[in-house]
């Protein structure tokens, strides 16, 4: 894996990603690590991956602390930032990577809960840990991020509603940010090459992620994509706090 923020260059800073266990969430606590950040490894229901990938961070000589949540349960998300604070002392990063809805045998309202809720509640229990200067980073896709006037494929209208319905509530948390001196920057990507969504979608909608590749000349992989994320919490806060990630000729701007 490539080296993509300096190394060193956040020595002393600490950054937690949710959803880190695997996939894009993996390898930007991964950059993270590289650079010389103190890591936390957020996961729901993988602890072995979430201290395998744990380990292999503390030999760059960083902390790495691993902790399982689940996102939409208060009680479990009080645990995972009581713990963050009492070894960490606070967060200088806070990436809003977990996402999902389209596993199934789950409740109606799930991905809301997920995409929307969670996410503000994730942010609200963070909020104690994040002092002026730190970063907060909300992923999401082109489908989700465009879909009030780009529609998308049926599998993934919910999800994408979901989480466009995540962005729009913490966009509206900004001015009380920026008074706290805390950045925010929304990443939104196209279909993502090998991420567990997009291998779903190819399931339920055979040919998906050729078509879309098609269209847009090429596709990001996960550790790409990643990469963009990482950049996100370090450079400058765009002008409109979003950071588009591959081809968006396709997609009529919601602007």
């Amino acid at each position: 894996m490539t080296q993509i923020l300096a190394p060193g260059s956040l020595a002393g800073r600490r950054a937690l990603v949710t959803g880190s266990s695997r996939g894009i969430g993996a390898d930007t606590v991964r950059y993270f690590a590289q650079a010389g950040a103190d890591v936390v490894v957020n996961f729901r229901n993988k602890a072995p991956r979430a201290e395998k990938l744990a380990a292999e961070l503390r030999e760059l000589g960083v902390r790495a602390l691993v902790q399982g949540a689940d996102l939409t349960d208060p009680a479990s998300l009080a645990t995972m930032f009581d713990a963050v604070g009492a070894e960490f002392g606070g967060l200088d990063i806070l990436v809003l990577n977990a996402s999902g809805g389209m596993e199934g045998g789950m409740a109606e309202d799930y991905a809301l809960r997920l995409n929307r809720d969670a996410q503000l509640a994730v942010l609200d229990a963070a909020l104690p840990l994040l002092g002026p200067g730190s970063r907060v980073v909300f992923v999401t896709s082109h489908q989700a991020h465009f879909i009030r006037t780009t529609p998308t494929m049926p599998e993934y209208v919910a999800v994408a509603e979901s989480k466009r319905a995540g962005e729009d509530a913490l966009r509206e948390r900004i001015p009380e940010l920026e008074a706290r001196g805390i950045g925010f920057t929304v990443v939104s990507g196209d279909m993502i090459e090998g991420t567990v969504t997009a291998t779903l979608l190819n399931r339920l909608n055979p040919g998906a992620i050729e078509e879309r590749r098609e269209q847009a000349g090429r596709l990001y992989n996960v550790s790409e994509f990643a990469a963009e994320v990482a950049r996100a919490a370090v450079d400058p806060v765009p002008a409109d706090h979003t950071r588009l990630v591959g081809d968006t000729s396709g997609f009529v701007s919601t602007r």
